[in-house]
Protein backbone atom coordinates (compact mmCIF):
# COMPACT_ATOMS: atom_id res chain seq x y z
CA UNK A 1 0.00 0.00 0.00
CA UNK A 2 1.41 3.35 -1.12
CA UNK A 3 -0.27 6.37 0.42
CA UNK A 4 0.16 10.09 1.03
CA UNK A 5 0.14 11.56 4.53
CA UNK A 6 -0.67 15.28 4.22
CA UNK A 7 0.64 17.90 6.63
CA UNK A 8 2.94 15.70 8.69
CA UNK A 9 4.87 18.89 9.40
CA UNK A 10 3.03 22.18 9.90
CA UNK A 11 3.96 25.38 8.05
CA UNK A 12 5.60 26.90 11.14
CA UNK A 13 7.58 23.74 11.85
CA UNK A 14 8.59 23.45 8.20
CA UNK A 15 10.02 26.97 8.22
CA UNK A 16 12.22 26.08 11.21
CA UNK A 17 13.38 22.83 9.59
CA UNK A 18 14.24 24.59 6.34
CA UNK A 19 16.18 27.26 8.24
CA UNK A 20 18.20 24.59 10.03
CA UNK A 21 18.94 22.78 6.79
CA UNK A 22 20.00 26.02 5.10
CA UNK A 23 22.87 26.39 7.59
CA UNK A 24 23.70 22.72 8.12
CA UNK A 25 26.78 20.81 7.02
CA UNK A 26 26.19 18.01 4.50
CA UNK A 27 28.28 14.96 3.58
CA UNK A 28 28.29 12.50 0.69
CA UNK A 29 25.15 10.32 0.79
CA UNK A 30 27.12 7.29 -0.37
CA UNK A 31 28.40 6.89 3.19
CA UNK A 32 25.02 5.50 4.31
CA UNK A 33 24.21 3.45 1.21
CA UNK A 34 24.36 -0.33 0.91
CA UNK A 35 27.23 -1.73 -1.12
CA UNK A 36 25.22 -2.08 -4.34
CA UNK A 37 23.37 1.23 -3.90
CA UNK A 38 26.54 3.32 -3.66
CA UNK A 39 26.92 3.26 -7.44
CA UNK A 40 23.53 4.92 -7.99
CA UNK A 41 23.24 7.22 -4.95
CA UNK A 42 24.22 10.80 -5.71
CA UNK A 43 23.03 13.14 -2.98
CA UNK A 44 24.18 14.71 0.27
CA UNK A 45 23.07 14.17 3.87
CA UNK A 46 23.18 16.30 6.99
CA UNK A 47 25.75 15.57 9.69
CA UNK A 48 26.49 16.73 13.20
CA UNK A 49 24.20 17.79 16.05
CA UNK A 50 21.61 19.21 13.64
CA UNK A 51 21.09 15.69 12.29
CA UNK A 52 20.28 14.32 15.75
CA UNK A 53 17.78 17.08 16.51
CA UNK A 54 16.02 16.83 13.16
CA UNK A 55 15.82 13.02 13.33
CA UNK A 56 14.12 13.32 16.73
CA UNK A 57 11.70 15.92 15.35
CA UNK A 58 10.79 13.78 12.30
CA UNK A 59 10.15 10.77 14.51
CA UNK A 60 7.91 12.83 16.80
CA UNK A 61 5.96 14.28 13.86
CA UNK A 62 5.22 10.81 12.50
CA UNK A 63 4.28 9.26 15.84
CA UNK A 64 1.70 11.98 16.52
CA UNK A 65 0.06 11.49 13.11
CA UNK A 66 -3.05 9.24 13.33
CA UNK A 67 -2.98 8.24 9.65
CA UNK A 68 0.63 7.09 9.93
CA UNK A 69 -0.19 5.15 13.09
CA UNK A 70 -3.21 3.40 11.54
CA UNK A 71 -1.59 2.49 8.23
CA UNK A 72 1.97 1.67 9.29
CA UNK A 73 1.56 0.38 12.87
CA UNK A 74 5.12 1.36 13.79
CA UNK A 75 7.10 -0.67 16.28
CA UNK A 76 10.34 1.24 15.63
CA UNK A 77 11.03 4.24 13.38
CA UNK A 78 14.73 4.05 12.58
CA UNK A 79 17.58 5.12 10.28
CA UNK A 80 16.19 8.61 9.54
CA UNK A 81 18.24 10.64 7.04
CA UNK A 82 17.95 14.29 5.99
CA UNK A 83 18.89 14.51 2.32
CA UNK A 84 19.74 17.30 -0.11
CA UNK A 85 19.70 16.99 -3.90
CA UNK A 86 21.38 19.80 -5.84
CA UNK A 87 21.50 20.26 -9.61
CA UNK A 88 22.09 16.92 -11.37
CA UNK A 89 21.86 14.80 -8.22
CA UNK A 90 19.71 11.66 -8.18
CA UNK A 91 19.26 8.26 -6.57
CA UNK A 92 19.04 5.51 -9.16
CA UNK A 93 16.86 2.41 -9.15
CA UNK A 94 17.20 0.37 -5.96
CA UNK A 95 15.41 -1.52 -3.20
CA UNK A 96 15.99 -0.63 0.44
CA UNK A 97 17.98 -3.00 2.64
CA UNK A 98 15.84 -5.58 4.43
CA UNK A 99 17.76 -5.19 7.70
CA UNK A 100 19.22 -1.97 9.10
CA UNK A 101 21.13 -2.60 12.27
CA UNK A 102 18.85 -4.49 14.66
CA UNK A 103 15.65 -3.51 12.85
CA UNK A 104 13.76 -4.81 9.83
CA UNK A 105 12.65 -2.34 7.15
CA UNK A 106 8.95 -2.99 6.46
CA UNK A 107 7.81 0.49 5.44
CA UNK A 108 9.86 3.29 3.90
CA UNK A 109 8.84 6.93 4.00
CA UNK A 110 9.82 10.25 2.46
CA UNK A 111 8.79 13.60 3.91
CA UNK A 112 9.05 16.31 1.26
CA UNK A 113 10.72 19.44 2.70
CA UNK A 114 10.95 21.60 -0.43
CA UNK A 115 7.91 23.14 -2.12
CA UNK A 116 7.46 21.36 -5.49
CA UNK A 117 7.48 24.64 -7.44
CA UNK A 118 10.98 25.47 -6.15
CA UNK A 119 12.74 22.62 -7.95
CA UNK A 120 12.40 20.79 -11.27
CA UNK A 121 12.82 17.04 -11.51
CA UNK A 122 13.56 15.12 -8.33
CA UNK A 123 10.38 13.04 -8.49
CA UNK A 124 10.20 9.90 -6.35
CA UNK A 125 9.35 7.09 -8.78
CA UNK A 126 7.85 3.74 -7.72
CA UNK A 127 8.08 0.77 -10.06
CA UNK A 128 5.30 -1.81 -10.28
CA UNK A 129 5.12 -5.07 -12.20
CA UNK A 130 4.02 -3.38 -15.43
CA UNK A 131 4.13 0.38 -14.83
CA UNK A 132 5.63 3.13 -12.73
CA UNK A 133 4.32 6.22 -10.94
CA UNK A 134 6.05 9.41 -9.88
CA UNK A 135 5.35 11.40 -6.72
CA UNK A 136 6.16 14.99 -5.79
CA UNK A 137 4.06 16.18 -2.87
CA UNK A 138 3.70 19.50 -1.09
CA UNK A 139 6.33 20.46 1.46
CA UNK A 140 5.45 18.96 4.82
CA UNK A 141 3.60 15.99 3.30
CA UNK A 142 4.91 12.43 3.30
CA UNK A 143 4.63 9.26 1.27
CA UNK A 144 4.89 5.78 2.81
CA UNK A 145 5.38 2.57 0.85
CA UNK A 146 6.54 -1.03 1.32
CA UNK A 147 10.32 -1.18 1.63
CA UNK A 148 10.37 -4.02 -0.89
CA UNK A 149 9.39 -1.60 -3.68
CA UNK A 150 11.83 -0.78 -6.48
CA UNK A 151 12.13 3.00 -6.59
CA UNK A 152 14.36 5.90 -7.60
CA UNK A 153 14.69 9.68 -7.35
CA UNK A 154 14.89 11.38 -10.74
CA UNK A 155 17.72 13.86 -11.42
CA UNK A 156 17.15 17.40 -10.15
CA UNK A 157 17.11 19.77 -13.14
CA UNK A 158 16.96 23.02 -11.19
CA UNK A 159 16.61 24.20 -7.60
CA UNK A 160 17.19 22.08 -4.49
CA UNK A 161 15.26 19.06 -3.29
CA UNK A 162 15.25 18.59 0.50
CA UNK A 163 13.68 15.50 2.07
CA UNK A 164 13.63 13.39 5.20
CA UNK A 165 13.68 9.66 4.56
CA UNK A 166 13.49 6.76 6.96
CA UNK A 167 12.31 3.25 7.66
CA UNK A 168 9.87 1.53 9.96
CA UNK A 169 9.92 -1.84 11.65
CA UNK A 170 6.19 -2.50 11.85
CA UNK A 171 4.29 -4.57 14.41
CA UNK A 172 2.70 -6.24 11.35
CA UNK A 173 5.32 -7.08 8.73
CA UNK A 174 2.97 -8.35 5.98
CA UNK A 175 1.78 -5.39 3.83
CA UNK A 176 -1.46 -7.15 2.87
CA UNK A 177 -2.30 -7.70 6.54
CA UNK A 178 -1.50 -4.06 7.34
CA UNK A 179 -3.87 -2.98 4.58
CA UNK A 180 -6.68 -5.18 5.94
CA UNK A 181 -6.24 -3.70 9.41
CA UNK A 182 -6.20 -0.18 7.97
CA UNK A 183 -9.40 -0.80 6.00
CA UNK A 184 -11.16 -2.24 9.05
CA UNK A 185 -10.05 0.68 11.19
CA UNK A 186 -11.28 3.15 8.55
CA UNK A 187 -14.69 1.48 8.44
CA UNK A 188 -14.82 1.37 12.24
CA UNK A 189 -14.19 5.10 12.54
CA UNK A 190 -16.73 5.88 9.84
CA UNK A 191 -19.36 3.68 11.52
CA UNK A 192 -18.78 5.38 14.86
CA UNK A 193 -19.06 8.83 13.27
CA UNK A 194 -22.40 7.85 11.71
CA UNK A 195 -24.05 5.81 14.45
CA UNK A 196 -21.93 6.02 17.59
CA UNK A 197 -21.24 2.94 19.67
CA UNK A 198 -23.40 0.03 18.49
CA UNK A 199 -23.40 -3.78 18.39
CA UNK A 200 -21.88 -3.64 14.90
CA UNK A 201 -19.19 -1.24 16.08
CA UNK A 202 -18.32 -3.50 19.01
CA UNK A 203 -18.02 -6.58 16.78
CA UNK A 204 -15.81 -4.68 14.38
CA UNK A 205 -13.59 -3.56 17.28
CA UNK A 206 -13.37 -7.17 18.44
CA UNK A 207 -12.33 -8.44 15.00
CA UNK A 208 -9.79 -5.67 14.53
CA UNK A 209 -8.25 -6.33 17.95
CA UNK A 210 -8.13 -10.08 17.43
CA UNK A 211 -6.54 -9.81 13.98
CA UNK A 212 -3.97 -7.37 15.35
CA UNK A 213 -3.25 -9.76 18.20
CA UNK A 214 -2.86 -12.64 15.72
CA UNK A 215 -0.60 -10.82 13.24
CA UNK A 216 1.50 -8.58 15.49
CA UNK A 217 5.01 -9.68 16.35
Amino acid sequence: MIFEIPNVISADELSKVQSTLAHAEFIDGKLTAGWYAKAVKHNRQIKGSDAKDLRAFVKMALLRNPLFQAAVRPKHIHSILLSRYDLGMEYGRHTDNALMGQYRSDVSFTIFLSAPETYEGGELVMEGADDERSYKYAAGSAIAYPSSTLHRVNPVKSGVRLAAVGWVHSWVKDPAQREILFDLDTVRRSLYAQSGKSDQFDLLCKSLANLTRQWAE
